[in-house]
């Protein structure tokens, strides 16, 4: 079964044959699956949720399932949350480098599509929790392992979340800085024109005497030739 772009179906085989010694192995599954159901639709926080919930829903189903002698759920369930984690660190950079191109080609802090993107990337670590929380909520005998799961990684915090917040400081300042920059440039092209200004009056200053020296010399030749010659 496809959902959100996840295949669920090889995500419960998984979960429901995995132990905890394939912790590496399903982080990077989960990650990988995660990671192409992201790439396959435009990156809203809406998408994101859809896909977050896929996958936990199918990590909840395939654990269920796993009858493994001595299987420790909540090691499971931490491998599943830290595949999501690396996807959505891969969301944040995505975000970052749109956005720091944005920023370059002259978008400000004041433009409402650019503070809701940032306010997006904000909210990442926020939006994970609460879709696994909510997906999680009737998952029967698993809805407690999830909450020690949840827990643990509030306390503890993501990468995502982590990043996210790096990514918010680092994009505001390099804005900014773009917006000084600008104004910087515009008072090195006016302190330009002004340095340049006393040389253009001189110029026309110049032109100015040589106009008048012609126009005297004219008006002396002019003034010579109306004089009456003397016999």
């Amino acid at each position: 079964m496809t959902k959100s772009g996840i295949d669920q179906d090889a995500l419960i085989e998984m979960f429901s044959q995995a132990s905890a010694k394939q912790g590496e192995a399903l982080r990077k599954t989960v990650a990988d699956a995660t990671l192409k159901a992201l790439q396959g639709r435009e990156l809203t926080l809406e998408n994101i949720r859809k896909v977050i919930k896929s996958v936990t829903q199918a990590t909840s189903t395939g654990v269920a399932q796993n009858h493994g002698a001595n299987v420790d759920v909540e090691a499971l369930l931490s491998n599943a949350i830290a595949g999501m984690d690396a996807a959505l660190l891969q969301a944040v950079e995505a975000n970052r480098t749109a956005l720091a191109r944005f920023i370059e080609r002259g978008a400000g802090l004041q433009e409402t599509q650019l503070k809701q993107a940032l306010a997006n990337v904000e909210k990442m670590e926020d939006a994970f929790f609460a879709t696994v929380a909510k997906a999680t909520q009737s998952s029967g005998s698993l809805e407690g392992p999830w909450t020690q799961v949840l827990d643990a990684a509030r306390t503890k915090g993501t990468d995502t979340g982590a990043r996210a917040s790096a990514v918010v400081e680092q994009l505001m300042s390099q804005a900014q800085s773009a917006v000084r920059e600008t104004r910087a440039s515009g008072v090195r092209a006016a302190q330009a024109m002004m340095d340049s200004y006393a040389a253009l009056v001189s110029g026309v200053l110049i032109g100015m005497s040589e106009g008048l020296q012609q126009g005297s010399g004219k008006s002396q030749s002019a003034a010579e030739a109306s004089k009456p010659k003397r016999r």
